[in-house]
This record gives C-alpha cells, structure tokens and sequence, in this order.
C-alpha cells in the first residue's frame, strides 16, 4: 500500500492529533483508523458517477508515535466495485494539504 507516513511525533502531539481527528474525522470500526471524506469535486470520473458508492475516503491510522495516511480512495459503502483506486494527482494534494494543515494548526513539530 503506498501512504504517506509522518513518525517521531510525541505523544502529546499524537493525543492532539487523536483528538483532531474525532472532531474532524470520521471513527472506524477499529480503533486507530479514521476516514476523511474527499470533496466532491476532486472525485475522479469513475468515482463521481457512482453516487451509491460515496462517500470516498482516505484512511488514517495512528500509531503510537506516528500517522499514515493511504493514498487509496475507497467507498465505505462496497468493497466489490471498481471506484476505489490510488489517489489522483488532486486528490493526493488535498490528502497532503490536509496532514500539514492539521500538523500546522495544532502546531506539531515534526
């Protein structure tokens, strides 16, 4: 799976980030992971067309001392269709500009 991971955060900063995310974010089954929805607007072709489908996520998952984003866009709503894929170009750029700009507002040195 390819993913974007930042590491070596404290655990200060990861409870900071735990608590983003339940505001910001959506809790999964599992305790570490969270789902963030993508915009409609940088769905790709496939992805807009199946509206049963959405919404499309990206997932996060915390560690103890890290976080990984997946730069897989998935529907929670069926594991069997061809919409969930890597990333796009734009939606890779909305999932990094998403990591900094929580890193960035809850002021995480990294």
């Amino acid at each position: 799976m390819r993913a974007y991971l930042i590491d070596e955060i404290s655990k200060p900063d990861m409870e900071k980030i735990t608590k983003f995310l339940k505001k910001h974010a959506t809790h999964s089954s599992l305790d570490q992971i969270y789902w963030i929805k993508i915009p409609e607007d940088i769905l790709s072709d496939v992805q807009f067309r199946h509206k049963d489908c959405q919404p499309h996520v990206f997932a996060i998952e915390l560690g103890s001392d890290w976080i990984k984003l997946e730069l897989f866009i998935r529907t929670l709503m069926s594991i069997r269709c061809d919409c969930p894929a890597y990333c796009t170009s734009q939606q890779k750029n909305y999932l990094f500009k998403f990591a900094d700009g929580m890193i960035e507002q809850l002021g995480i040195n990294t």
